[in-house]
């Protein structure tokens, strides 16, 4: 998966999602059709395109109601759409044992139909149980969720699946997390790796003047891939995937703003691809969690939470057709 012949592009097509105090922000349940209808809209039926979703692995014993998001992603794969399957480490008794059973289990029952697996979420985030960074022995769940993935699609003979991990930026104390990860796992790791991911919202936790956005993208891109990825022993040829990205129509912050937030951040993004060998970019997410809440983590979809679409889905169309596979 090359970044040479344009950005593979994704959604992630759910309405819960986690917000920053451990907990998840919800609405109205998920209406598979006329999410099929909106995927179908931003990107037509046999053209490559990623569907996101996260499973959990959690102890047996974890009283949480963890389920899929979105409930049922496989269904939406298939025509050329593609899973981008985040496999989440929850498991507050570092079992990382049984973390690895669970990945080989995915990739045997999900591998046909999975192009991406992403193993652990967000894991340099330690402060929130939403993400995995807060439960422990996460470093090790990573490394050896990496290899025993990347051993069981070899088994299973695909091919096609590539296996990677991400992080949010690394700045101050956290700079090091990847070169950590790469000197416990070896050259083993390295060499298993399809892609590493990057979550990352400009002008959302933190403003960005609309004229400094282009540059504020690039310029994280670049720091990233030459002072985080590059001397950790990450290959420059493996592709940076950006796995997460939106910005919340929400009080002052306007669904015109949030079209042209999209555009100049994946314009941005696109004009840096060849030289920072980006491969993918994933939205989130398709529809708001709940369209009548307060809040920001409640409004980061293309559209409402009763699927009418904000100006920014007809600017992800476009963009989709200009740089898009």
């Amino acid at each position: 998966m090359t970044a040479s012949a344009g950005l593979l592009f994704g959604i992630y097509p759910g309405g819960a999602t986690g917000d920053d105090t451990g907990g998840l922000a919800r609405g109205p349940a998920d209406d598979p059709e006329r999410i099929r209808a909106a995927i179908g809209k931003l990107r037509p039926g046999g053209r490559p395109f990623l569907v996101r979703g996260y499973v959990s692995f959690v102890d047996s014993d974890d009283t949480r109601e963890i389920t899929e998001a979105p409930d049922g992603v496989e269904r939406y794969a298939g025509d050329g759409r593609v899973l981008d399957l985040v496999a989440q480490y929850q498991s507050h008794r570092g079992d990382v044992a049984g973390y690895t059973g669970f990945i080989r289990r995915l990739v045997r029952d999900h591998g046909r139909s999975t192009a991406t697996l992403q193993i652990t979420e967000e894991p340099n985030v330690a402060g929130n149980p939403t993400l995995d960074g807060y439960y422990p022995k996460v470093r090790d769940a990573l490394v050896e969720g990496v290899l025993a993935a990347d051993d069981e699609a070899r088994r299973q003979g695909f091919d096609h699946l590539r296996i990677g991990f991400n992080t949010t930026p690394l700045f101050g104390p956290g700079e090091g997390f990847i070169t950590a990860l790469t000197e416990r796992g070896g050259k083993e790791f390295t060499a298993a790796l399809g892609y590493v991911g990057l979550d990352f919202f400009p002008d959302v936790f933190r403003p960005v003047p609309p004229k400094g956005l282009h540059d504020a993208v690039t310029g994280l891109l670049r720091l990233h891939r030459t002072e985080r990825l590059t001397p950790a022993g990450i290959d420059p040829a493996v592709p940076l995937h950006i796995t997460e990205n939106g910005w919340p129509t929400f009080g002052d912050r306007t669904p015109e703003r949030q079209a042209e937030v999209l555009e100049a951040t994946v314009t941005a993004i696109a004009g840096c691809r060849s030289e920072l060998a980006i491969g993918a970019y994933t939205h989130f997410a398709l529809r708001d969690a709940d369209s009548d809440a307060p809040g920001l983590f409640h409004h980061f979809g293309l559209l409402t939470d009763d699927y009418r679409p904000k100006p920014a889905f007809t600017t992800y169309q476009a963009l989709i057709e200009r740089f898009g596979r």
